[in-house]
């Protein structure tokens, strides 16, 4: 199968991507900047420019293709903001896509996104859910939660540089999941039949809450936390002062999240149905104990080993320091 990949460069769409090529597939990714998708060149993906922005550039990217994956999402870093990007952008993309007679369509939204409309983000993934579902394409929408991979820089590493972490203590837990495994579901609903038109929920085995995320790390490291507990009154506060800005645009209506972590409502979902249609067993999906052992195990070897190296180091200056002397 031909794929088009959306976003093919961010966290998860990189991990679609090498799926997809482990699988046989023949892989395009639609970027902006060849230099920052180099690497997904070097995997074996074929380039080409596109922007979302602009949907004149869209119709030669989809020449050829016989299925979408869109795991595109704005950025907070990102000049464009989540409006022109996250709908106006999608809308393009999905119209191109039937004006070129491509059928199947796989979009990555967010969980309970109906249900916190407020926040910008989860409103125009929710509304692109709706104009997915008012259109001829053959659609899967896959409704995730938090990544993995995120945990690392928010705490793993100022745990292990002995750095604050910190936490808002009204956060709801979080069903956190390998972006390895939603790829696996991404790619998985290409072949499968039973997914056309449908909507599933892509989670993790669990929901986390902070506070046992760092009582984890602790364990897995043997070191105590350095943890400051951040008010969600500050949080609202920065986001209605970033709102003023136009470089802050992004980062407020990120920090319009928060407005979900204090809804005393877990981000999480039953996936028994998800896991019988995809055939995949809950078994089979990484644990947040896991993922973090492996992570610390790797970088503690990491360690030990530049540890090694710089006492080699000083025993050889030591040694060339005697000789100097005698």
């Amino acid at each position: 199968m031909s794929l088009l990949i959306i976003g093919g460069t961010g966290t998860l769409g990189r991990q679609i991507v090498r799926r997809a090529l482990d699988e046989g597939h023949s892989v395009r990714c639609m970027v902006r900047s060849q230099k920052r998708a180099a690497f997904l060149k070097e995997w074996g993906a074929e380039l080409v420019w596109g922007d979302l922005c602009e949907p004149d550039s869209l119709p030669p990217v989809l020449e050829g293709i016989t299925a979408v994956i869109d795991a595109a999402t704005t950025r907070a870093t990102d000049s464009s903001n989540i409006q022109k990007v996250d709908w106006y952008g999608k809308v393009s993309v999905i119209q191109a896509v039937e004006a070129a007679g491509i059928k199947r369509y796989i979009f990555c939204s967010i969980l309970d996104a109906q249900d916190h409309r407020e926040v910008p983000l989860m409103e125009i993934k929710h509304c692109t859910e709706l104009f997915l579902k008012e259109s001829q394409l053959q659609y899967t929408i896959l409704q995730l939660s938090g990544f993995l991979q995120g945990l690392i820089g928010q705490y793993a590493i100022p745990i292990l540089e002995n750095q604050t972490v910190w936490v808002t203590g009204e956060a709801a837990p979080i069903a956190y999941m390998d972006t390895q495994d939603i790829a696996r579901f991404a790619v998985r609903s290409l072949s499968l039949k039973d997914t056309i038109h449908r909507s599933f929920p892509v989670v993790g085995l669990r929901a986390w809450g902070g506070y046992e995320i760092i009582r984890l790390c602790e364990r897995l490291t043997s070191k105590e936390a350095k943890v400051s507990r951040m008010p969600i009154g500050i949080l609202r506060a920065v986001r209605n002062f970033a709102g003023f800005f136009a470089w802050g645009v992004n980062l407020s209506d990120r920090l319009a999240f928060t407005e979900v972590l204090t809804s005393g409502k877990s981000l999480t979902a039953d996936m028994s149905q998800t896991y019988q249609v995809y055939g995949i067993e809950s078994g089979e999906i990484t644990t947040l104990e896991s993922y973090l052992q492996d992570y610390f195990s790797r970088i503690m070897k990491k360690l030990k080993e530049i540890e090694f190296q710089q006492e080699k180091l000083r025993e050889k200056q030591k040694n060339k320091n005697k000789s100097f002397w005698y």
